[in-house]
């Protein structure tokens, strides 16, 4: 019976902006990457009687969550790219495009319109510390290769 095998080393994350340039992630100084879809592909309106209305709403917006080490280039990189579209002008605020792949797991997700939703907290302590960058996206596919 053949093994399934996962490493966090063979998902490429690439992040790019027109103005910026592109950073290539694969894996040094990042810590994790989640996904999450924001809004409910379906919703149910019931009637007093009980009869149920199902609406398909075609959204694919979200966010990605992404975990990096402090001292690593890319968050050097996102915060590079964050100051400059702070005073860019704002029909450029949501240019980022980002692609992740995992061949393993066969995932491509390819994110559109994405914006910065603030600065991450910043922690002073002892040892380094992982830091996390919300990325807002306009649309989020998600697609098995």
């Amino acid at each position: 019976m053949p093994h399934s095998t996962y490493s966090f080393s063979d998902v490429t994350m690439v992040i790019s902006h027109p103005a910026v340039g592109q950073f290539v992630a694969t894996g040094a100084g990042l810590g994790s990457i989640t996904t999450i879809m924001t809004t409910d592909r379906t919703t149910h309106d019931v009637s007093a009687d009980g009869s149920v209305m199902v609406s398909k709403i075609k959204a694919r917006n979200g966010s990605h969550s992404i975990s990096v080490q402090q001292t690593s280039d890319l968050n050097k990189w996102l915060l590079k790219t964050y100051n400059y579209l702070e005073t860019a002008p704002t029909n450029q605020w949501a240019g980022m495009t980002l692609l992740i792949r995992s061949p393993q797991m066969q995932d491509l997700i390819t994110s559109t319109g994405v914006s910065f939703q603030k600065l991450p907290d910043k922690p002073y302590q002892a040892q380094a510390q992982q830091i996390t960058w919300n990325l807002m996206a306009a649309d989020i596919q998600q697609d098995a290769v």
